[in-house]
């Protein structure tokens, strides 16, 4: 026993005194760091999973008031970020169901809180809407920050509905707002960012896509890329396919809950109008409360009696399934 005691006191002595790379031999070893997944958090199940809100809404000043509505300068916080906006509020008591409103693409040095969708949003509070227009990330005052693929404006405004619920119908700014309620809208770029919302939402119940993206990131961005002459969509074309297929709003249509209206002029020379009657026999196939609506002649954004038509066939759509009650499209 002695002697089993000497040899095990001599081993260990001999590793004590032995040379660093000689006693590394006998060492454990951590392993290795998985590696984090670089694209995990823009998925539609991460975006699906983690939590929103948590803010509040901001008047900041009355931008214009007239018999219909007043508009006021809002902000609310969004992931660290202060993104502004206006609200349109309808003049009475309500409550008042709510649409959010999504303006597509414009250079951002060239954009203005009241742009070329104004006129949407403002047909909208006349017929008994409560409107709020976000300025998305990157367009002034509103702060700018992560956006790749466009995900991070898919979270402003997921921010935003879960503002709405927590806020509508409690004292403050909207207290004539019905959480129960709620819309959305977008056009070109702002359809693309609702289209990836719905897939996350259960808290919309109608949306209309009016010359929207595609739900297919690559389709998008290698457009994006092509009409910039290659100085956008640089990031979003490196992104592997493998890491699109869990991105891309396109595979999760089965999600969608809410009734959707698609608009789409035939003589769109930016968004290609196949992209919408696409979209349209996906979530017919799926049975979806989907309705389809092309412009003979109409451009990306509608002009004269094209136009006029389209306000009188969102403002019916969305009476039918947020003023009125849900019933199902044919």
């Amino acid at each position: 026993m002695k002697k089993l005691f000497l040899a095990a006191l001599a081993v260990l002595c001999a590793l004590a005194f032995a040379a660093p790379g000689a006693l590394s031999t006998v060492q454990a070893q951590d392993p290795p760091p998985l590696a984090a997944d670089p694209f995990g958090e823009f998925t539609i199940d991460f975006l699906s999973t983690r939590s929103y809100g948590g803010g509040t809404i901001t008047l900041h000043e009355v931008m214009e008031s007239n018999y219909d509505f007043n508009r006021f300068l809002f902000s609310y916080p969004s992931d660290g970020l202060t993104i502004y906006g206006f609200m349109n509020l309808p003049q009475g008591p309500g409550p008042f169901p709510v649409i959010i409103a999504l303006h597509g693409y414009i250079e951002p040095d060239q954009y203005y809180t009241l742009d070329y969708t104004t006129r949407y949003a403002d047909a909208l509070a006349r017929a008994g809407y409560l409107v709020l227009h976000p300025n998305l990330r990157g367009y002034r005052p509103s702060d700018d920050g992560p956006n790749l693929l466009r995900v991070g404006m898919a979270i402003d405004v997921l921010n935003l509905i879960a503002i709405v619920r927590a806020e509508g119908g409690q004292p403050g700014p909207l207290a004539t707002a019905d959480p129960d309620n709620i819309g959305l809208w977008g056009h070109s770029m702002g359809g693309g960012i609702s289209l990836r919302t719905l897939t996350v939402s259960r808290d919309v119940k109608a949306a209309v896509l009016y010359a929207a993206m595609s739900g297919d990131e690559r389709r998008n961005f290698e457009a994006i890329q092509s009409w910039s002459g290659g100085r956008r969509g640089i990031a979003e074309v490196a992104v592997p396919d493998e890491a699109l297929v869990n991105i891309s709003p396109i595979n999760f249509l089965d999600r969608i809950e809410a009734a959707v209206s698609i608009h789409h002029g035939t003589a769109d020379e930016l968004v290609p109008p196949v992209w919408s009657t696409e979209l349209c026999e996906k979530l017919l196939a799926l049975e979806k409360q989907v309705e389809c609506v092309p412009y003979p002649g109409q451009p990306h954004t509608f002009v004269g009696d094209g136009d006029r038509q389209f306000i009188q066939n969102m403002t019916a759509f969305f009476d039918t399934h947020l003023k009125f009650g849900v019933a199902a499209l044919p």
